[in-house]
């Protein structure tokens, strides 16, 4: 039995050595310098009123080599909110819309990546957002752009990730000017940004 088991070991060995590692997740930043946060929404049917959130951060956990997101979350300051229009600006900051002295943030977690098909890099996003002390869940649908060393500057590891999705705001209690038709109901949602892997 000692001779058998002796004589099995270094073909175990060279099976251990053989096998693949499994590949670890790496975190990623989102640079806040690269970090465009863009909404709109319907302004009495004229027209659609675009918007920005200046702050924003964001961090996950993302394995390249499966094309597998472990965890991630983005924060968004509401009182960051511009329209470039002051008194629109304060309006929104207030109890009408975002509240943003009682809900300063504005966040998402990512529960699910789900690539579509064969297209790793086109998928859906799925997550929860809490919006006014409510949460409920959204999609994403987001599309990585480009994983490679940036080309000047930092000259990190980086991912360049686009995402759109489109909500109902009323979903969250946000219902200000809906039943007369001042404002809609839907809201677009455009991220578009950069992350640097933590190595």
């Amino acid at each position: 039995m000692k001779t058998r088991l002796m004589s099995t070991l270094p073909i175990i060995g060279l099976f251990w050595l053989a096998a693949p590692l499994a590949a670890e997740p790496r975190e990623f930043t989102i640079d806040p310098d690269q970090f465009s946060i863009v909404f709109s929404v319907d302004h009495v049917g004229f027209n659609d009123r675009f918007g920005m959130f200046l702050e924003g951060e964001g961090r996950f956990l993302y394995d390249e080599d499966n094309n597998r997101l472990h965890e991630g979350e983005v924060v968004i300051q509401a009182s960051s909110v511009f329209t470039n229009h002051r008194r629109r600006d304060n309006h929104v900051r207030n109890p009408d819309f975002l509240d943003a002295r009682r809900h300063g943030e504005i966040r998402f977690v990512a529960t699910e990546w789900a690539p579509v098909d064969d297209e790793v890099h086109h998928g859906a996003l799925h997550g929860e957002l809490t919006l006014l002390g409510e949460t409920h869940p959204v999609t994403l649908e987001t599309r990585i752009n480009k994983i490679a060393r940036y080309p000047f500057g930092h000259e990190q590891h980086t991912i360049g990730i686009s995402a759109t999705t489109t909500i109902q705001r009323s979903q969250w209690g946000m219902d200000y000017g809906i039943e007369d038709g001042l404002v809609g109901d839907n809201v677009h949602l455009i991220f578009e940004f950069e992350a640097l892997a933590e190595d």
